[in-house]
């Protein structure tokens, strides 16, 4: 598969990557530069907006809306004027965590994850959330280091997770009709010779895309956990991906530059860039959030 720089932007932190429908355009944030940034790949034109807190992940709503995951809440945010509407705190008593991956089950609800930032490093004090856009956020998952890999299967009966620091990536079965996970089990062990799971994708075939932290490369994995396909990125913190453009045939990856030093850097000098993989897989359509 033919990978190519799509933008060059120096991302600190590119992350949450997804492609907004209404919008036709690729939308991801910049976490740690405060920035939100919209891609259009027939123009191949960048826009960014500062913000002014970390954005961790997020939904689009359409018309420059967003259901915006802050790194201390959940707040509904409009780009242009920038005016942020509070929907709640999340884990305000827990100083050291942040909110960090999410993503829209099959349904439209708001599935999130928290971290811990502790100096010392990242303690289990997180916890994975849904917000079904009518009542208050719930916990579905305790003990969370660092959450990520938040995706679902297309027919919504399957949850991925990773908390990275294992390496590992969990698969649950997935109640749509509550939104409750259970039966979690061992979808893929990473070796100590690959990266740490990061954000994750599922194209219209069941397959989870996986973006490796410190790995440098892009996994695709059948439904039974073994691997498909490596995709090589010539940087080595790659972040999230996510399927865009017309046909939902183009991956675009988000990757990273925070941490790495000079010599690193000046061997992989497209870090923090945004790339695309043309492939011949089709990817899926976000559902509509239940929060309008």
């Amino acid at each position: 598969m033919r990978v190519e720089l799509a933008h060059r932007c120096n991302n600190s932190l590119g992350e949450g990557i997804i492609w907004s429908a209404k919008d036709r355009e690729i939308q991801w944030t910049d976490i740690l530069g405060q920035t939100f940034w919209r891609f259009d790949p027939v123009s191949g034109q960048a826009i960014t907006t500062p913000l002014g807190e970390r954005l961790s992940c997020f939904a689009a709503l359409g018309g420059g809306q967003l259901l915006a995951g802050f790194a201390s809440g959940l707040a509904r945010l409009d780009i242009s004027s920038g005016q942020r509407t509070l929907i709640s705190e999340i884990e305000e008593d827990l100083p050291t965590t942040r909110l960090n991956d999410g993503k829209l089950d099959r349904q439209g609800r708001f599935v999130f994850g928290t971290m811990d930032e502790s100096a010392a490093g990242p303690s289990p004090l997180g916890h994975l959330w849904s917000y079904d856009g009518r009542s208050q956020p719930k916990r579905l998952i305790n003990d969370v280091r660092i959450s990520n890999s938040i995706a679902f299967s297309p027919d919504g009966t399957l949850m991925y997770f990773a908390d990275t620091p294992n390496r590992r990536i969990d698969v649950f079965d997935y109640d749509g009709e509550s939104g409750t996970p259970s039966n979690r089990r061992v979808f893929v062990q990473l070796g100590s010779d690959a990266g740490y799971p990061d954000g994750s994708t599922v194209d219209a075939e069941g397959y989870l895309w996986n973006a490796e932290w410190d790995g440098g490369r892009v996994v695709r994995y059948n439904p039974n956990g073994s691997i498909d396909r490596i995709v090589q990125i010539p940087v080595p913190l790659v972040t999230c991906c996510a399927f865009g453009g017309p046909d939902l045939t183009q991956l675009y990856v988000t990757t990273a530059c925070v941490t790495l030093d000079d010599d690193t850097l000046k061997k992989a000098p497209l870090s923090g860039s945004l790339f695309v993989i043309n492939t011949d897989i089709k990817g899926l359509c976000d559902a509509d959030p239940l929060y309008q």
